[in-house]
Formats: structure tokens, sequence, C-alpha cells
């Protein structure tokens, strides 16, 4: 008797809603969009957490509490490290979770906050004590870590500077050596995901070494949003954001 009732408390555990935490052998690596914080979204349970809006904070739900994050703006190539404060749970939508200094430090546009994320190795950069570094680079790393998805993502294209004054915006799929691959992955997506507009499916090859298959230009959040839900339902653990590719 005593068996089958931790036999069955086993599986209401195994069966309750939980964060998912991510992978920590390989560092994350990942460009989307930012959430920003406000009381009224926690008081409506849209967000599963409360934070300080008047200090530096973030909050992405996969990953431990503790780990230092690079938050850089492609834009700009401003960037701030600071610790994954608390696991709050947001709209899977978006990547991470931020609080308005966060926001006015980078410089980040409200109506597109774009941005990109590195796991910092605390033994590799910089030292667990220094939670806090502020710095203007003019280079991302050329060494930032590759980001997966569940299709055999195995490069990341970086963010290139545009003049054009409205930003052109494109979900990041998959990467492939085989050009055929990638083209198999398109005519699937096309095949089997309902109402995904063909025509903005593109398959772009990189210097003959990697061929992307992206979906876009999208101009606005709400437009790209409907097309990286359906693609995430298809099965893509991760998605990236390119801009003016």
């Amino acid at each position: 008797m005593r068996f089958r009732f931790i036999l069955f408390l086993l599986l209401i555990v195994s069966c309750a809603p939980g964060l998912k935490t991510l992978n920590q052998k390989k560092s994350y690596n990942s460009t989307g969009f930012a959430y920003l914080y406000n009381d009224f979204d926690f008081k409506e349970k849209i967000i599963k957490g409360k934070m300080n809006n008047s200090k530096m904070q973030i909050s992405h739900q996969n990953l431990k509490i503790g780990t230092l994050l690079k938050i850089i703006n492609p834009k700009n190539k401003k960037s701030i490290v600071l610790k994954n404060t608390k696991r709050i749970r947001y709209p899977e939508f978006y990547k991470i979770l931020i609080t308005q200094p966060v926001l006015d430090e980078l410089n980040l546009n409200k109506e597109l906050p774009v941005l990109e994320i590195i796991e910092i190795k605390k033994n590799k950069s910089f030292i667990a004590e220094k939670a806090k570094v502020f710095n203007e680079e003019k280079k991302i790393p050329s060494n930032a870590p590759v980001t997966s998805v569940k299709i055999s993502n195995i490069s990341k294209n970086k963010v290139t500077k545009s003049n054009n004054s409205k930003d052109l915006i494109f979900i990041h799929i998959a990467s492939f050596y085989s050009k055929d691959t990638a083209e198999f992955l398109g005519q699937r997506i096309i095949n089997e995901i309902e109402e995904f507009d063909s025509k903005k499916l593109k398959i772009k090859q990189i210097k003959n070494k990697e061929t992307q298959v992206i979906s876009g230009p999208y101009i606005s959040i709400n437009l790209l949003k409907n097309d990286y839900i359906k693609l995430k339902n298809f099965g893509f653990e991760e998605l990236d954001i390119l801009i003016n590719e």
C-alpha cells in the first residue's frame, strides 16, 4: 500500500507543470525579443513573478538563478552583464524578462526590443563577484557560442548594420551544410504548417559554407509573432531573430 502511494506521488510530481532548465553543458546563446516588466502584467498573472522596476534586473525562465548573462543591443552594440536573479514565467515568445533600467541602459527600442543573450562562464571571462559590468563594445565577440535548434542549427550569422530607417526582421529557423537539406526542411514547413505564407520562407546560402532557412521580412512584433508560434509548435526548440538580413 505504501509503495502504491509513493508511485502515485511520483506521477503527480512528474506531471506538474514547471519551468524547463536548459542544458548547461553548452553556453546559452540566442537572439530575440525582450519582455519589459510591468506591475500590471504581474497583477494580471501574465508574468508569474514580481520584479523591482527601479533596479537593473533580468529573468530567464529556463536558466539557473545566478547564471551570468551578457545582453547586447545589436543595433548599437551596447552591452550589459547581469545575473539571472529570478526564474519567472513569462510568455514563451519572448527570450528574457527585463526591467526598465536595463532597457534604458542599452537604449533598446521599446517597440522592437531585439537583443542578443550570451551566457558567460564564470571561469572564463568574468569574475563571479562582479555581477554587474557596464560597457560599450564595437564588436560582438567572434567566438560567441553556437545557438542550437531542434533541427541541426550548426551556425549563427552575425547581425549587420543598416542605415534603413525601418528595421526588417527575420526568423532564423535553421542552418545546414547541405542546401538540399535546407530546401527539404523548407518544403516540409510549407506543406505541413497550416496557413504559413510560403512567400516569406527563404533559403539563403552564406559563402558556400552554410545554408540558412529563414522567414521574413517582418516589420513589427505582431506580424512576426504568429509565424514564430507556428514554427515553435511545429517542433523547433530555439529560434533566433535576425535584423536587416
